[in-house]
Parts: structure tokens; sequence; C-alpha cells
């Protein structure tokens, strides 16, 4: 018998990055939440999509691979969304494995700074909380809660890790266009995530659309209903494709991100599997 629901939901993330629970225990959890279709995309790495699918196969959920990538629109950070991507692709083989050597330097640097700030801590009480090759951040803020130096994965940030914080370092910047073309050549279509987090207006997403971009994450947690409005007219001027995501992570990491409090419609899924290369 299924456990599948009746919710779409484009973006979660597995131990494969930053996210809490094995790519097994998501699709668990996905199920439970009342999902019928399901896509994991982890941050730069697609390691956890043969178990998620696997596992999605066996909750009765529609799977759908995905990668979540950190690019740079001009001086600007924001994150590209593939879907339907080719896991095996060698595209995103060889740049997953170029940004684990890059994350891996960069989580040295961190290191390194805090132990100037005072703050003692070893690459392998960082690693435990990395699934993947992937090492972030976040990794390093699960790290410092453990030490009992912070009580919450956003007071790390907050303190230590975010951006002008004593112990940032920047990351290997990626082009927006760039990042679309690739995930195109791996076969998916590329989506911008949560572009009101990331305050994007419609100027900066039509030099996307004309890039390629095939989607916009408009229903999203942390997207209000005037945010949503603003943006479902955006899609619709640009011809690009209503998308939804909770942005998972598990409860320890993001509680007011779960699953089933946001989806779409299966014409907006089929619109978006249609603009597939």
């Amino acid at each position: 018998m299924s456990d599948a629901g009746t919710a779409i939901d484009l973006h979660s993330h597995s131990t494969a990055s930053d996210g809490e629970f094995a790519p097994a225990e998501v699709a668990a959890r996905a199920a439970a939440g009342g999902l019928a279709v399901w896509a994991l995309c982890d941050h730069d790495s697609v390691a956890g999509l043969p178990a998620a699918a696997e596992a999605a196969a066996a909750k009765g959920l529609r799977f759908v691979p995905g990668i979540e990538l950190s690019v740079h629109l001009e001086r600007r950070e924001v994150h590209l969304l593939g879907h339907f991507v080719d896991p095996a692709s060698p595209t995103l083989r060889g740049f997953e494995d170029l940004l684990a050597e890059k994350r891996r330097m960069r989580m040295g640097e961190i290191i390194a700074k805090l132990a100037r700030l005072g703050v003692a801590l070893q690459p392998e009480q960082v690693e435990k909380f990395s699934g993947g090759k992937m090492l972030g951040r976040p990794h390093v803020a699960r790290a410092l809660v453990e030490t009992g130096l912070v009580a919450t994965v956003k007071e790390a940030f907050d303190r230590f890790l975010g951006e002008g914080k004593p112990a940032y370092v920047g990351r290997y910047r990626l082009p927006a266009e760039d990042a679309i073309r690739m995930v195109h050549e791996a076969g998916g279509t590329a989506t911008i995530a949560h572009p009101g987090v990331n305050r994007l207006e419609k100027p900066e997403l039509a030099r996307l659309a004309r890039a390629g971009l095939d989607g916009l994450e408009i229903y999203h947690c942390d997207h209000n209903p005037s945010v949503r409005a603003k943006y479902l007219r955006c899609a619709g001027e640009l011809s690009l494709v209503p998308t939804a995501g909770s942005d998972f992570h598990g409860p320890a990491i993001t509680p007011d991100r779960r699953f089933g409090a946001v989806t779409m419609s299966p014409a907006e899924l089929a619109a978006l599997e249609a603009r597939r290369p």
C-alpha cells in the first residue's frame, strides 16, 4: 500500500549536505508529511540521490532528483535549484569534486579563525555532522552547539559564522548563468530558490530568464502571501514556472520548515518538467 499523499515539495535536504537526516529518513518524513512528489536538493551534491530514489519508491512517492547550487549574480549570492537532473552527469560529478576540495580548504580557514578567537574545534568535530563530501558552515554551527559554546545554530551564525562575523570565510563564486547552463547539461531544469529571502527584483530575474532560467520557487515557507503574489506576477511576466519547496532540513536545524506546509499544482509540475532540455 502506498504511503503517498497529494502535496508536491521540490526542495529539501539530507545529511549529504546540511540536513539533519539521511536520505531514506527524509523520504519517510516526506511521505508522513502528505507528499505525493518529493525532491531532494542537497547543496552542491548529488551523493544522496540514489538512496533517496530507492526510499521514495518504497514509500510510493514520485521522486525528483535535484541539487541546490550556491551561485553569484553580480556581487550577490543566490541559490539555484536543479530538478530532474541526472545524478550520473559528468558535469555535476566534476563540479561536485571541485567544490568538495574548495569547501575543505574553506573549512580549515574557518577553524583557524575560530582558534584565533579562542574557540578550539577539530576538523573531525565538524566532519561528524556531514554525511557526504560537502562540508559547510551549518556543520561548524552544529559542532559549536555540541560544545556548548552556543545554544542554537542561529546563534552560531549570528556570533561567528554569518557574513561580516569574525569567523566568516567566503565561498567559491559560481556565476548564475554558468550554473543554469550546467543544470541544463545535466538534463535538468533551473529554478531560483526563495527569491523573496534574497530580495531579488524583476530586472535580476529577467536577466536570468534570458540566460535560460525555467522556474521560480514562489511557494516557500519563508514567503508570506504578499511576497508570493509579487513573484507570481513576475513569473507570469517572465514565463517562469512557479514551484513549491519547504526547504526542509530537519527540526533541529529549521524547526519552522516542515513537509506539507507548501505545495504546487500538478499542472505546474508538468509545466516545469516540460522545460527539460
